[in-house]
């Protein structure tokens, strides 16, 4: 079974990438399962339900999140009502949405999905997502063989540490937040794909997917600027992994780097 994962989607340039890239990859590839971090999707900072729709019709089949969940209003509907849409893990007791999902795709293993939310660097500060990892991987064990972990973190120290943690217990983990893909893919001894990040997909001629002048004068001043979110140079960004559908294993991991042309960009 091969699963893509695209790391962080940027705005409205990311948004396109995905819709016009995602179909191709997928032909080209073979692709059974699309998994996609979006909260940086409405507007550069955090996910609606109009954006979320535009990410599953372009055929995400789930979407996870991070430390801007809250930038938006309208996440309320998707935590409320949205069974696709995930949230970090290890948030309180009560708080509203789901820290995993499993998806069941005709024809296909099931898929469970969790997502993470790192402590180190991080705002706001969560409960640890060690000790929830263990438990909800356990859970997650009777209902799928192929679990894959978005470890939405700062550190690398704590992504590689969580995978470390999971090897063998779960199929891949795959890190975000940073928006800078890193070349450290690899699979561990227990049969875990790893990548430290994912990076971003959205505008490369940028800082992290925003306009770059004001985030020089922010460094230059130390005053508050408008960060807006670029246009050029739109890659889409992620991780292709193929994992033995008996076993759970990964069975090889690549990284993806896939231009936007420039005219439709």
């Amino acid at each position: 079974m091969k699963l893509l994962f695209i790391g962080d989607i940027v705005g409205e340039p990311g948004r396109r990438a995905v819709t016009q890239l995602v179909p191709v990859l997928r032909q080209r590839h073979g692709i059974d399962v699309v998994i996609a971090n979006g909260e940086n999707s409405a507007g550069g900072s955090g996910i609606t339900p109009d954006t979320a729709a535009d990410i599953f019709a372009a055929g995400v089949d789930i979407i996870t999140s991070g430390d801007h969940l809250w930038d938006q209003k309208e996440v309320a509907q998707l935590l409320d009502g949205e069974p696709r849409f995930v949230r970090p893990l290890n948030y309180p007791a009560g708080t509203a949405g789901q820290g995993s999902t499993v998806l069941q795709k005709e024809g296909l293993p099931a898929v469970a999905v969790i997502n993470l939310q790192g402590r180190t660097f991080m705002q706001p500060p969560l409960e640890n997502p060690f000790i929830a990892a263990q438990a909800e991987v356990r859970k997650l064990r009777s209902l799928a063989t192929i679990i894959f972990v978005d470890m939405h973190a700062e550190a690398t120290s704590e992504k590689i540490a969580m995978a470390r943690m999971l090897d063998g217990h779960v199929s891949a983990v795959v890190g975000t937040h940073t928006h800078v893909q890193t070349a450290d893919e690899q699979i561990f001894p227990g049969g875990t794909a790893f990548l430290c990040d994912a990076g971003f997909t959205g505008p490369h001629e940028s800082c992290l997917g925003r306009e770059f002048e004001p985030v020089i004068r922010r460094f230059l001043t130390g005053t508050p600027q408008r960060f807006g979110v670029a246009k050029g140079r739109v890659l889409l960004q992620g991780a292709l992994i193929e994992i033995d559908p008996m076993s759970g294993r990964a069975l090889s991991i690549q990284r993806i780097s896939e231009s936007l042309p420039e005219k439709q960009s």
